[in-house]
């Protein structure tokens, strides 16, 4: 089975992905992990293209995946791919919510993650606001070649 998941921060891909990995014994895969260097000294690093490819043309060699993320441009085989799609089209409050819990996990210890800041935080929301307004057009655009195995969740 390969699934992909996508909508923007906050919006629970990553919660789907682990539930649904259970439940059917698949690994899952963030695509964060693949456009960001996390190795690197500074967050926010990129990593590079050519070696992001490779990562992902890997993954989607595998018989079974789930991948999520917010990403949709440099990772369009994965709808191809894909036997569902999950759009998830969370209401902006509980985005907002979800994005500064998961930020004071992360701080205090309680949640692994990246090295944010306040100042990334900021910006994360802004950029979760403007990634509504204007990719999810897009993507819905995109997904209506693949309406027969999409799954909108709200």
């Amino acid at each position: 089975m390969k699934i992909r998941i996508i909508g923007g921060p906050g919006t629970g891909k990553t919660f789907l992905a682990e539930k649904l990995s259970e439940q059917y014994g698949i690994p899952h895969y963030d695509l964060d992990d693949l456009q960001w260097d996390n190795a690197a000294r500074d967050y926010g690093t990129k990593r590079d293209t050519q070696e992001r490819e490779g990562l992902l043309d890997r993954i989607l060699q595998e018989d079974n995946w789930i991948i999520e993320g917010v990403y949709y441009a440099w990772c369009g085989r994965c709808f191809e791919d894909a036997d569902r799609i999950y759009l998830l089209e969370t209401p902006r409050y509980k985005c907002r919510y979800r994005i500064i819990r998961r930020f004071l996990r992360r701080k205090t210890g309680l949640e692994k993650g990246k090295r944010e800041t306040l100042r990334s935080l900021s910006a994360l929301l802004k950029w979760a606001d403007k990634y509504r307004k204007e990719s999810i057009p897009e993507i819905n655009k995109i997904l209506n070649g693949y309406r027969e195995k999409v799954i909108t969740l709200p």
